[in-house]
């Protein structure tokens, strides 16, 4: 959705599910037939396209780029790309760590719990925030984003690693670990949060609870 607004595309449709209603609520997105709609097709999220559907977030957002309106989300230079890739395909891994932790409890039924795999997932979790706590630790003001060109993002400039990593960023913030153990990921967060394209697709049951929960408060 962020990928939709940065490439200034209009007329797409969306339909917001409830986690918790996720199998309850597929039925009726099967046959959804319009130009741009991002939408639940069985495997979640989805986007579909004419006649073309996609199944990943990520392919989704890479897919939009044949539409040479709106903004460039992938840089020009060798190097950029390769740090945008790079980070883009890391994002993913951050995905899956917040998720085992914040949702353990959903994926997971109560009988096969066990404490260390809690354990486990939860040093997973702040290793993985530790390193791209280690990826921002040149931010600006204090000096270059990355190696290869100046800019407060990822890549350089806003590139689709932000479209794909922030996201996570803004979720694992709102499950409440400490900004001060993570200050260089909440300046991270705090540059991008108010960019419009963000703005235009904030999760709508963020609005009234902004301080979220406590879940990695000991993260």
């Amino acid at each position: 959705m962020i990928s939709l607004e940065e490439k200034k595309l209009q007329g797409h449709k969306h339909k917001l599910l409830a986690f918790e209603k996720r199998r309850a609520q597929i039925s009726g997105t099967k046959n959804v037939n319009v130009n741009y709609n991002v939408f639940a097709f069985c495997q979640i999220p989805a986007f579909k396209h004419g006649d073309n559907i996609v199944n990943e977030s990520a392919a989704a957002c890479l897919y939009l780029e044949f539409k040479s309106q709106g903004n460039k989300l992938i840089p020009d230079t060798a190097a950029e790309q390769a740090v945008m890739y790079q980070r883009m395909m890391e994002g993913l891994t951050l995905t899956e760590k917040l998720n085992s932790t914040i949702y353990y409890e959903w994926f997971i039924p109560e009988q096969e719990r066990h404490e260390s795999a809690v354990r486990r997932n939860r040093e997973a979790l702040t290793a993985e925030l530790k390193l791209w706590e280690g990826y921002l630790q040149n931010f600006p003001p204090f000096g270059l984003c990355i190696q290869v060109a100046a800019g407060s993002y990822l890549a350089g400039a806003f590139s689709l690693a932000d479209v794909i990593v922030f996201p996570n960023i803004a979720c694992a913030l709102r499950f409440g670990p400490s900004v001060e153990r993570y200050p260089k990921l909440a300046k991270y967060y705090s540059l991008l949060k108010d960019r419009p394209s963000i703005k235009n697709t904030w999760p709508p049951h963020w609005l009234p609870s902004p301080q979220g929960y406590d879940t990695l408060k000991n993260i």
